[in-house]
């Protein structure tokens, strides 16, 4: 096999597509690239010579380049190359994401800490400068149940909120803005609930906040209800500006029973606690003390 004429064949149709689509099929391009590393590991002499490289890649992309633009210079078809090496079994999720993704994701060594932002990638239809974020804020790392092996998009997930929760959660204050109490805090998450939904994992939408329950013939307020579709399972969020106390975890035990009682139907899973606090300069919740109650830091 030439191997020089077959990677030059696919550049040739690879143009010719690009040129005649008003809206290119990113899954095309995908899968072009896959194909010319895996011509390029195999003209290499196979997949131990090509981790290591040789000056193959320099001489064919000098050559491509120049005849077809900079997409095949030395440096992308490295990529394509590696692209290849780390999924030399490419089913279906190649039409999934596109080749500026796929390349952000290729430096990251860990297999599991990988798929992870490839699966967020696919189920949050992340754009690149979304995705670069959320490597750039250790999304993977805060993590509060980290799953022993991440399979790419199709893994069964554990139906628990612990799944796919971030700790610490981050939230993004303007200049000179100020949490000075609990009310600036529930307003700054209520204005970032995309970003704050984003980090607490999939499903969640907001019921409302300083939610009113009527108990007893009395009246309570909780500060932010979320509910999440995926649990079937209403979300009490209550906010504290300072150190956790002993009786914070009875208030939200309690939330969650009125909830339970008078908003959960019978077809809903038990309600669900978030409590924040702070301690010093940071807002955490110290509390771990059952499954129902998620513990986290601001």
């Amino acid at each position: 096999m030439n191997y020089y004429e077959e990677v030059e064949n696919l550049i040739k149709r690879n143009e010719i597509n690009k040129r005649a689509r008003i809206l290119e099929e990113n899954s095309d391009i995908v899968n072009t690239y896959w194909n010319i590393g895996k011509l390029l590991v195999e003209a290499q002499g196979g997949e131990a010579r090509a981790k290591y490289g040789n000056g193959l890649i320099k001489e064919w992309s000098e050559k491509f380049a120049k005849k077809y633009g900079k997409n095949y210079c030395d440096r992308n078809l490295r990529n394509m190359r590696k692209f290849y090496l780390i999924f030399p079994i490419w089913n279906a999720m190649r039409s999934k994401l596109n080749w500026t993704q796929i390349r952000t994701i290729l430096p990251i060594k860990d297999e599991n800490k990988r798929n992870y932002y490839i699966n967020i990638c696919i189920k949050n239809n992340l754009s690149t400068r979304e995705l670069e974020r959320e490597i750039k804020n250790n999304a993977y790392e805060r993590l509060i149940d980290k799953p022993e092996k991440i399979e790419i998009i199709g893994y069964k997930e554990k139906n628990n909120i612990k799944n796919n929760i971030m700790n610490p959660i981050i939230l993004e204050l303007w200049d000179n803005q100020k949490i000075e109490s609990e009310k600036d805090l529930e307003l700054i998450i209520l204005s970032q609930l995309k970003n704050f939904f984003s980090q607490l994992g999939n499903g969640f939408t907001l019921v409302g906040n300083q939610y009113k329950l009527v108990y007893n013939n009395k009246n309570y307020f909780i500060d932010i209800l979320l509910f999440n579709y995926k649990l079937n399972s209403f979300i009490v969020v209550e906010l504290k500006l300072r150190e956790l106390q002993k009786e914070d975890k009875g208030q939200i035990e309690f939330y969650m029973d009125i909830v339970d009682k008078e908003i959960k139907e019978a077809f809903h899973n038990k309600t669900i606690g978030i409590i924040i606090s702070k301690k010093q300069d940071k807002f955490i919740a110290e509390f771990v003390g059952s499954d129902e109650i998620i513990p986290l830091t601001y």
